[in-house]
């Protein structure tokens, strides 16, 4: 008979706005918002503290909105490297339990701790108690016997509990849950399964997969699967890395984006640095995706496939074209994020059109990366980003996002 396995999920409770006030204990007990700097329109929540929350302060939510909810907010910056410093020694209390330890994010983690001497229980305990001594934040801990009931688990009780959800009490303890509580059931897939009538995780583990199947493709396969507790994806070991999925840039601008013709500077813009990094990690695109935050913050996000690619001319004209169809400029663009998805490994023979143009487009565009590699990156630029326009300085420098994702 094979051994039921023993999965983790820890997650760091309120992590920046956590670590933070492990630096500084005048912050412990606040509300505290870790927020971008309003100067440069960057002024948004990015984490904040349970106090915080418990006043309706959002991640997302612009700085000034968060102060009228929660007068009291404490507002400090971010401090990325600190934050990395914390995840690695994070990290390095859970390996001292087991090598198959899977980062998601900088601040949670799935652990395998199938065979282990201690009981998955015990170990989740100690865990949260060295973390608590040695870092002075808390964890939440779900235990269970696969990776997506382990999320689940961690994120039902917080602050600083342990949740496990067992085969025998996972029908009691997970159904009665919404669906978009499951991983990967995003928010346009809920409002899907809405509209079938399935509202509850139990409602989806109960409806009849074939159905699922040919309404969601592999998806609704998959979706099935886990909410009938049929996850085998295993967690992966200590420096086994998954292969990027998608090299993406974004900025806010400096002034609202008002139509295509400025969307397309910043398009061209972002393009560039993402045809770039795909030329330096030898792959190529097979769609784009392009997101949007509007003036009033809210997001859209679409996606399509084209033909493989390295190229950012070909990248920025598949995205402008993306947005041409599906935004209708209600509102004006705060925010623009662009990523090559679909990626393949670009020594791999592709189907390619009779009047293909990569190839010649590539070299040029290889070329422009020695230039200006040698001599700055503000050396040489396309003629459509000289003059005004409502980039930001410093648009080129963005943060590298965890997992497989390159920002």
């Amino acid at each position: 008979m094979e051994k039921l396995r023993a999965v983790l999920h820890s997650d760091a409770n309120a992590f920046y706005a956590s670590v933070e006030a492990a630096l500084d204990p005048a912050l412990k007990g606040r509300a505290v918002a870790v927020c971008g700097e309003a100067e440069s329109r960057h002024g948004i929540v990015l984490a904040k503290s349970e106090f915080a929350k418990r006043q309706g302060v959002k991640t997302g939510m612009a700085n000034w909105q968060a102060k009228q909810l929660c007068p009291g907010l404490v507002i400090v910056p971010p401090h990325h490297e600190i934050y990395a410093a914390f995840s690695a020694r994070l990290h390095a209390i859970y390996e001292r339990y087991t090598d198959r330890v899977e980062a998601y994010g900088l601040d949670e983690c799935w652990l395998d701790v199938t065979g282990c001497l201690k009981t998955p229980r015990a170990i989740a305990d100690e865990i949260r108690s060295a973390v608590k001594a040695e870092l002075g934040i808390t964890v939440s801990v779900g235990v269970s016997f696969n990776k997506v009931f382990a999320k689940l688990g961690s994120d039902m009780k917080k602050p600083d509990a342990v949740t496990e959800i067992t085969p025998e009490n996972f029908r009691s303890t997970v159904w009665k849950l919404p669906c978009s509580d499951l991983l990967y059931c995003g928010r346009a897939t809920t409002e899907k399964l809405r509209g079938l009538g399935v509202v509850t995780i139990g409602d989806l583990a109960r409806y009849p997969e074939e159905t699922l199947r040919r309404r969601f493709g592999k998806n609704g396969e998959m979706l099935h699967r886990f909410a009938n507790g049929l996850d085998d994806s295993p967690v992966a070991r200590v420096g086994e890395e998954e292969p990027v999925k998608s090299v993406g840039h974004g900025i806010t601008c400096v002034a609202d984006l008002e139509n295509g013709e400025e969307a397309n500077v910043v398009m061209i813009a972002l393009t560039q640095d993402i045809g770039q990094k795909l030329r330096l990690l030898g792959l190529r695109a097979g769609g784009v995706q392009v997101t949007v935050r509007d003036s009033a913050l809210a997001f859209e996000s679409w996606q399509r496939k084209i033909p493989p690619t390295q190229c950012a001319l070909d990248l920025s004209k598949a995205g402008m074209a993306l947005l041409a169809e599906r935004y209708g400029w209600k509102k004006k663009i705060r925010a623009l994020t662009v990523s090559a998805i679909g990626l393949e490994r670009a020594d791999e023979p592709a189907q390619i059109s009779l009047f293909e143009t990569d190839g010649k487009q590539r070299r040029v565009e290889g070329a422009l990366d020695r230039i200006r590699e040698k001599f700055g990156k503000g050396a040489i630029k396309p003629a459509a980003l000289l003059g005004d326009n409502k980039l930001p300085e410093r648009h080129g420098e963005q943060a590298h996002l965890p997992g497989n994702h390159i920002g």
